[in-house]
């Protein structure tokens, strides 16, 4: 008979004791006997967070064998794919290969079904037998693996009607567009800083059918040749070239196109240090700044803030909102631009 675990994971929990998986330095990823409220997964395929796979690349000066090495020696050592500089993770693609008995007919999955995890590898039980490939460009990881979804886990069925690859490349950054639906309202001026990535096109796109004609949705990048595109897809009103460590450049860019007005809400999904400042500095007092960012230090942020005087509400980027899979799988449906850039950048 399978033993019942805490539906957050913590029976997986090695040390410290007492604090949840995501905290926790190391977790239990024994595959050979799963508790009667968990899901065990044939894993496929690794989407690395940005900000954790370029730190890792850096560090291993871009050498896909010594990625792969750190990439096992961190699961290895912590039972889960948990960056010991950036704290992130990212998400995995597999097939569910056993459902606990407590979880069978209540939940929405059988054996066999393929799914995408919308939780943190930085929480979730990961061993990985072999890595078959590693994709830089699109900070992928392609694994023999198996993984453990708790019964408080979330996931998405993958969907019929698009690639594997395409789907898990959306899915990846989709707390993002889901709270740039939720956010903006008529009229407002959206800043968007990393506005190349993932997650900044799929930003713009929701943010722009929220404010409407009235509204500004400008995206910052930091190589001119990146401008022609990303106004061809459309999901910017106005991009400018800054570079988002420099905050005072952002905002001189950021003003100029609003003739001096401060905007009511930005979005960071930069992946690098430092850029808090320029998320912050070009909003106006009582204004949204949302970071998506794992890259995002909570201390930069609040000191910055409060030695600058901005009266901001500072959103921390939450992976989770409420129906998000739906809503950016539907980002794809909607808009063919999109849904092509993403086959030929991310698939």
């Amino acid at each position: 008979m399978q033993k019942k675990g805490n539906k957050y994971g913590t029976h997986r929990v090695i040390e410290p004791k007492g604090v949840l998986t995501q905290a926790a330095y190391k977790i239990d990823n024994n595959m050979d006997e799963i508790y009667s409220n968990e899901i065990l997964c044939n894993v496929t395929a690794l989407n690395i967070d940005s900000a954790s796979f370029t730190q890792i690349e850096e560090a291993c000066g871009g050498d896909e064998t010594k990625i792969g090495e750190m990439i096992m020696g961190i699961v290895a050592e912590r039972g889960k794919q948990q960056n010991p500089v950036t704290g992130s993770g990212g998400m995995f693609m597999g097939t569910v290969a056993k459902i606990g008995d407590d979880l069978k007919g209540k939940i929405d999955l059988q054996e066999g079904d393929k799914v995408v995890s919308l939780v943190s590898l930085s929480l979730t039980p990961l061993k990985i037998n072999k890595i078959k490939a590693i994709h830089k460009d699109i900070d992928r990881v392609d694994v023999d693996a198996q993984a453990i979804l708790f019964e408080s886990g979330i996931y998405a069925k993958m969907p019929d009607d698009m690639s594997e690859p395409l789907a898990l490349a959306a899915l990846d950054v989709a707390g993002a567009p889901a709270q740039a639906r939720k956010l903006p309202k008529e009229g407002d001026n959206v800043l968007i800083l990393g506005a190349n990535g993932k997650s900044g096109v799929l930003c713009g796109y929701e943010a722009m059918k929220k404010v409407g004609p009235k509204g500004k949705v400008v995206g910052v990048v930091r190589n001119p040749k990146q401008v022609p595109g990303l106004i061809e897809l459309g999901v910017y009103t106005d991009v400018i070239v800054a570079d988002c460590t420099k905050p005072v450049e952002v905002m001189e860019a950021a003003l100029a196109i609003t003739g001096g007005q401060e905007y009511d809400i930005s979005i960071c999904c930069v992946n690098i240090e430092n850029c808090e400042m320029a998320a912050i500095l070009p909003v106006r007092d009582d204004g949204l700044v949302y970071f998506f960012s794992m890259a995002t230090s909570f201390t930069k942020a609040a000191l910055g803030a409060e030695g600058i005087g901005k009266d901001v509400t500072m959103i921390v980027g939450n992976g989770y909102t409420k129906d998000h899979a739906n809503i950016t799988l539907n980002v794809l449906r909607e808009n063919e631009k999109i849904r092509k850039l993403f086959e030929e950048k991310y698939v």
